[in-house]
């Protein structure tokens, strides 16, 4: 019998299985408390439950923590991991920057993906496998100093919103005071935009949204992520639009800048006014790392600065990225499709 993961597992679960191996209600929280808090990886170090309690959730489950089985160090700090799901690799990256304080962890949430963008080696893997609740925290929990963690964003493999019901129990146990009890402004979901599961992630979490938009003319976005296709732009902008984001809650669009494709004075002009309806968000410039057989190049330094300088001036705030972990393969998709190649 194939046996229950209860890493993953949300407190409405947690309470079946206790309910199944014949113990009270309150043991849930203690299952919650051991795996969530005290971070344990045997069902064994559950000490406050019986022996014979232990023994019986342990015949149902186990608490099914995986470690990486790659770690990568880089120059500046970053790590890279991949994690054997179903034997297919799943890439993590720990991303510390001293200047801030802050010690983010971005996590995949599928292994592939179905959208397919031009500038994205997880799109070229296509879609293999949703990761469930468990999988994704996994990333977390098995990271080296993931208690310094200040930040998580779900920036990695995959479509998040595709994979929308993992996701949300995920957050649920993320924010949860049973759970990791996190600060939903310390997690930040990114999607490409698909209205009717955007929604309910406003309306079932309150992280922050990273909307990828690259472009601000729907043919060129089009061919840059063939998903906007069917997922306009304009929807998920509409849909956006009826949210307050006056609060603490942020909106950022992400903008990868490709020389001589996305980069103009027009390009600009435009982007101002698509997004004039939503004047409390912000646009998140993004060096492009450079991945193979594409035509697609990144814009020299100066270029992302003049650009940022430029939304700036017209009244829309704009950032640039700091990109890191260039000597580990740190575009997204890359290390994991060079695993997947060879299994």
């Amino acid at each position: 019998m194939t046996k229950a993961h209860l890493f993953g597992m949300n407190l409405a679960e947690l309470q079946a299985v206790a309910a199944q191996a014949g113990l009270p209600k309150f043991a849930a929280k203690q299952m919650a408390d051991w795996l969530y808090k005290k971070n344990i990886s045997d069902i064994a170090q559950m000490t406050n439950v019986s022996v014979k309690g232990r023994e019986a959730i342990a015949a149902l489950s186990d608490v099914g923590r995986m470690e990486p089985t790659l770690t990568l160090l880089s120059a500046d700090g970053t790590r890279k991991m991949l994690f054997d799901y179903g034997g297919k690799a799943v890439e993590t990256a720990y991303i510390p920057d001293g200047r801030e304080e802050r010690n983010t962890l971005c996590v995949s949430s599928q292994v592939g993906c179905k959208m397919a963008c031009r500038f994205c080696m997880t799109g070229r893997q296509g879609f293999t496998a949703n990761l469930t609740a468990g999988e994704i925290l996994n990333q977390m929990a098995s990271t080296e100093g993931f208690e310094d963690l200040t930040n998580m964003v779900f920036m990695g493999m995959g479509e998040p919103l595709d994979n929308i019901d993992e996701v949300l129990k995920a957050l649920e146990i993320l924010t949860s005071p049973w759970g990791y009890a996190w600060s939903p402004r310390r997690i930040t979901v990114s999607s490409i935009g698909i209205p009717d599961k955007l929604r309910r992630l406003l309306d079932e979490s309150e992280v922050h949204v990273a909307i990828s938009l690259h472009t601000p003319f729907a043919d060129k976005r089009a061919d840059l992520m063939p998903a906007q296709k069917g997922f306009p732009i304009a929807d998920t902008l509409s849909l956006l639009s009826q949210y307050d984001w006056t609060g603490q809650r942020r909106l950022t669009f992400e903008y990868t800048l490709f020389q001589g494709v996305n980069d103009s004075a027009a390009d600009v002009s435009a982007l101002v006014k698509l997004l004039a309806p939503l004047k409390w968000c912000r646009v998140n410039l993004i060096a492009f790392n450079a991945i193979p057989d594409s035509e697609l190049k990144g814009c020299p330094r100066k270029r992302m600065e003049w650009f940022r300088d430029a939304l700036n001036e017209k009244g829309l705030t704009a950032t640039i990225r700091l990109s890191k972990g260039q000597d580990i393969d740190a575009a997204c998709g890359m290390l994991s499709t060079k695993r997947n190649s060879v299994q």
